[in-house]
Parts: C-alpha cells; sequence; structure tokens
C-alpha cells in the first residue's frame, strides 16, 4: 500500500543565492513554513520480508527493487495451477481425428450409392437398394453433425475452464509482483519502520520517503494581496540558515487556496490573528538547506507569471 501525503507541483527552477542579513526581508508578501511529497511504503502481500535493503537518509531511485516480501506460498500456488492447464489441455479432443473414421465410411457408402444408381439405370439391379444406401447416407451425415456439435461443445468446455484458471495465474502474478518493495518516486527515505525478518500483515509501513529535491512553502496570503497571485508566478523564497545569513530561491506558485482561513499559529504575528488568508503552494527547487517544517517567506514576482 502506497500512500501519498502530498502532492507537488515540479516547476523549473533556478538555484539558490545567499543574501547577507536584512536583505530580502523588506516587503515580504507572504510567510509559511516548507512540505515535500512524502510516501509510506507499505506492503502490499503479507508474508516474511526477506531483504529491506533501505536505511534512513539513504536516496532510493522511482521503481528499483529495495525490498521483498516471501514468494514461496504465491510460487506454489502458480504452479498448481499451471498443472491443471496442463491436465485440462490433455483432455482437449482432435475433432477431424475424432470423426475421420465416420467421413471414411460416409464417402465409402456414396460411392457405393452412385454404383448401385448406375446399376439400376441399366436394370441390373432394383430401385430398393439405391433408396437403402440414400437413407444410410442420411443417417450418417446426421450422426457426423451431431459428433462435431458435440466435441466442439466438449473443447469449448475446457477452453473455458483453462481460461479460468489463467485469470487465477495472472492474480498470482499480480500479487507476486507486489512482494517487490520499491519507492514510487525518487527521494530520501525519512523513517525505517521495519526489518528483514519480520512478519508483516498487508499494509503494514515499511518506510517513509520524500523528495526533498523539490519542495513547496506553504504560504498565506491576505485578500488584499490575493489580486496579484496568480498559478505560474514568479517568485522568491526566502530562508534563514543562522549566523544571520539568508538564502534565496527562484520559485513559481502552483496553486491558490479557493477558500480563505486564518493564519496558522505557526505562521502568524499578534497582530494577524483575526486576519483572513488564502494557503498558497510556491514550488522550489532544494540544495540541501531547505528542510520540511522550515519557515520561509516569500515575494511575488510584480512582472507577470513567466510562462514565455
Amino acid at each position: 500500500m502506497k500512500t501519498i501525503i502530498t502532492i507537488l507541483t515540479s516547476a523549473a527552477l533556478l538555484p539558490a543565492i545567499a543574501l547577507s542579513c536584512g536583505e530580502g526581508q523588506a516587503g515580504r508578501d507572504a510567510t509559511g513554513t516548507f512540505e515535500a511529497t512524502e510516501v509510506t511504503v507499505s506492503t502490499e502481500i503479507g508474508g516474511k520480508i526477506l531483504r529491506l535493503s533501505v536505511e534512513e537518509g539513504q536516496t532510493l531511485q522511482a521503481g528499483v527493487p529495495v525490498g521483498l516480501i516471501d514468494t514461496t506460498a504465491l510460487a506454489l500456488e502458480r504452479e498448481l495451477l499451471r498443472r491443471k492447464v496442463a491436465v485440462l489441455e490433455s483432455r482437449r479432443v482432435n475433432i477431424p481425428l475424432q470423426v475421420a473414421a465416420t467421413r471414411q465410411e460416409i464417402m465409402t457408402t456414396r460411392r457405393e450409392r452412385r454404383r448401385f444408381d448406375n446399376l439400376a439405370r441399366a436394370n441390373a439391379v432394383g430401385r430398393k437398394q439405391v433408396d437403402d444406401l440414400d437413407a444410410r447416407l442420411a443417417v450418417l451425415e446426421r450422426e457426423l453433425s451431431a459428433r462435431v456439435l458435440a466435441l466442439e461443445d466438449h473443447n469449448r468446455g475446457v477452453e473455458a475452464e483453462i481460461a479460468a484458471i489463467e485469470v487465477e495465474i495472472a492474480r498470482v502474478n499480480d500479487r507476486l509482483s507486489r512482494c517487490l518493495v520499491s519507492s514510487p518516486l525518487d527521494g530520501t527515505v525519512l523513517v525505517k519502520h521495519a526489518e528483514a525478518g519480520e512478519v508483516a500483515l498487508a499494509g503494514k509501513a515499511l518506510f517513509k520517503v520524500a523528495d526533498l529535491e523539490h519542495m513547496i512553502l506553504r504560504a498565506y496570503v491576505p485578500s488584499s494581496l490575493l489580486s496579484r497571485v496568480q498559478p505560474g508566478q514568479a517568485a522568491r523564497v526566502f530562508i534563514e540558515v543562522g549566523d544571520g545569513e539568508r538564502r534565496e530561491y527562484a520559485g513559481r506558485v502552483a496553486w491558490i487556496s479557493g477558500q480563505a482561513g486564518f493564519t496558522p499559529k505557526n505562521v502568524q504575528t499578534s497582530d494577524e490573528r483575526a486576519n483572513q488568508v488564502y494557503a498558497v503552494k510556491v514550488a522550489t527547487r532544494n540544495d540541501g538547506w531547505i528542510r520540511i517544517g522550515m519557515y520561509g517567506e516569500v515575494i511575488f514576482d510584480e512582472h507577470g507569471n513567466g510562462r514565455d
């Protein structure tokens, strides 16, 4: 089970610029905290964890297996199903071979009928013998038609059983593929919840991974400023890194809330508690200094959205 905590809108962004104390502080438009796309990777199939090669702080690539749940029971189930298919295949009949004798008898009877018809025309034999052969041909042809239909029905039944088992095999193959554990995104392991050797139920959290390269500043904009903020608009993002140093990053507005709310306590000042604001997500690229939950400020570009 893979649960996406926060969805990130990517944008082409520029490197950070270090600022001295005081630069970039004047005229800030909004403040907030940073968040990232976080995914809790969980087991999709219950069983013993045979391998889990992740450590906190490790960088993972999307789709590259890093863990394995025991597949023994599923592999045996698939083998049993394959043997059932083999048994059913042996029950499939060769229709032309099964009716070959009847067809041959029909051909022989037709030759006899032609011979006796010629003799009857020459008054060498009675017409009754020709009539008897006509009746015999009609019986053989009905028998052939009924036999072919019965054999076709038999084969269709076998094929239906095989098709049903093949669906079961496909389901087992899908479950086997889910025994491989991988990250759904390129990111860094934040927390490891399990170890190899543990027996896990389906849905057990194994580790949490986050895309720390692409960060989101969730800032809060007063309604008086909202009219000049648009999705895709360029912005400048600022963080404090200690010793009076500030860093500036290029960003873009990824999302604007359609509903007003009160400024969260962790980002508001004493005179902002009664003000209603709109949440805005500003996407920026991380150079390693930005952390999840870090405080940040943003200034929106006055020159448009920069979509050219």
